[in-house]
């Protein structure tokens, strides 16, 4: 296990893999497979480009043998900030496959939270764009190195702000390449522990204050995230069993419009997902529905995944559309509780089934389903994923509340991590000696088994 890491007890491994949760095979591996299964069909969907699983799985391969020649190593923590682009998926699984562990920002981190990631981590690269929506990353990245004497790559998308022709040096010596220039024949195959950390994710988990600990405050600090190791085994079961629950096949299309580094796009089952289970990703940058609709009709899209605000704007601008949404078959909710009645217009304005989805980076994953009565949609976040997840509500003083009661969100499952990247200090605030996470969330359980989330709630 990645040193910084509480790896999970030997005896837990075991009873997953009895369960069948754990399969035991890692992330590119997988995706190897699926090239393999699905060779020909079209994987990801950008604008108009359009690769196979064949071409994603050797761009993969060429970009992993290219990031290796270019200095990265085995084990190195690599800063991947970039949008939803072809280069996203190809970088973090390339990365995985040369035995670098990817760590996932938004674009919307700046330097303060970009700094945080690449000193905690001793990021020895960043991967993100030139310049983004008015913003240079390229310059944030320089200036990053300056501070951050193990970061001395940075790969950057071509592109306004980007490093075409060739590599630049920063003051630092960082050394600066275009993204597309990392490429090399193919390294031979590795071998991985699937009970080791795949990426790190920035956690959403509020803290004591109840702020979330990204983002800049009105008194000018700037909460900065804990780090999240998701492990092969883990994020293979989630994506898997989130595509079994709504039934996802290669005849589906995802729109992947959300930050495709966000948990609920990117595994729930989200881009990681629809790839095990044969579908399309199509990607875009901006989930408004002037761009989502117009894919939607082009691409023939099945699924996608909104925040409540985003379904908001899709539902103000359904009725004087002209696009053709019949495709549609489920639109996820997730990211925030959103109202019930904005769940209750969804399938009538749509043609489509909604489902609510409540997940957090450390693991917790809880959805309605499919064939849940109109109350159970509208009103709670569903059941947990898994058989074995294991949830606790407890009250002040530590004890379980009774069915129907708020209190404290405590969980335990495969999917759920045991302990923060380079953290001990919260360890004791966010997790107990036998592996239950604190969330951060008030909930309460239904007599039904579905949870209610209430919001935020102090540890």
């Amino acid at each position: 296990m990645l040193d910084g890491c509480t790896p999970r007890l030997p005896e837990t491994i075991g009873r997953y893999y009895d369960r069948g949760y754990y399969q035991g095979a890692a992330l590119p591996q997988l995706l190897a497979e699926h090239a393999h299964t699905y060779a020909t069909r079209t994987a990801l969907v950008h604008g108009e480009d359009r690769l196979t699983y064949r071409w994603l799985n050797r761009r993969v391969d060429r970009m992993a043998a290219g990031l290796t020649f270019r200095g990265v190593r085995s084990g190195d923590r690599v800063i991947v900030q970039l949008p939803n682009v072809p280069e996203f998926v190809i970088a973090v699984y390339a990365l995985m496959r040369a035995g670098a562990l990817p760590v996932l920002a938004p674009t919307s981190f700046r330097a303060d939270e970009i700094g945080h990631l690449a000193r905690i981590t001793e990021a020895a690269a960043y991967i993100g764009p030139g310049l983004h929506r008015g913003f240079s990353h390229a310059e944030m990245a320089a200036r990053i190195s300056e501070d951050s004497p193990r970061l001395r790559r940075a790969f950057v998308l071509d592109g306004p702000g980007g490093a075409q022709g060739g590599f630049t040096t920063a003051a630092s010596g960082c050394l600066f390449f275009p993204l597309s220039s990392v490429d090399a024949p193919r390294d031979a195959d590795r071998a991985y522990d699937p009970n080791d950390a795949a990426f790190l994710f920035p956690s959403d988990r509020l803290q004591p204050d109840g702020v979330l600990p990204s983002g800049s405050l009105p008194d000018g600090n700037v909460r900065l995230p804990q780090l999240v190791p998701r492990t092969h085994n883990d994020y293979a079961y989630q994506t898997r069993a989130a595509a079994e629950l709504i039934g996802l096949s290669p005849d589906d299309v995802y729109l992947a419009a959300l930050p495709a580094a966000s948990n609920l796009t990117f595994g729930c089952p989200g881009v990681i997902g629809t790839l095990a289970s044969g579908g399309t990703v199509v990607l875009l940058d901006d989930p408004g529905p002037a761009d989502t609709f117009h894919a939607i009709e082009t691409e023939r899209v099945t699924v996608a995944s909104l925040t409540p605000a985003v379904a908001q704007l899709w539902l103000d601008a359904s009725a004087d559309d002209r696009h053709d949404l019949s495709t549609l078959r489920l639109l996820q909710i997730g990211g925030a509780r959103p109202h019930p009645e904005l769940v209750a217009r969804i399938p009538g304005a749509f043609g489509c089934r909604v489902q609510q989805v409540f997940g957090t980076a450390e693991g917790l994953l809880s959805l309605t389903r499919l064939s849940d009565t109109d109350a159970v949609l509208q009103h709670t976040q569903g059941s947990p994923l898994s058989p074995g997840d294991e949830i606790r509500i407890t009250g002040a003083d530590g004890a379980d509340t009774p069915t129907g009661c708020s209190g404290q969100l405590w969980a335990r499952g495969p999917c759920t991590l045991r302990g923060y990247y380079k953290a001990p200090d919260q360890q004791a605030v966010a997790f107990t000696p036998d592996g239950f996470h604190h969330t951060g969330f008030i909930a309460r359980r239904t007599e039904d088994g579905n949870l209610v989330i209430e919001g935020a709630g102090q540890p």
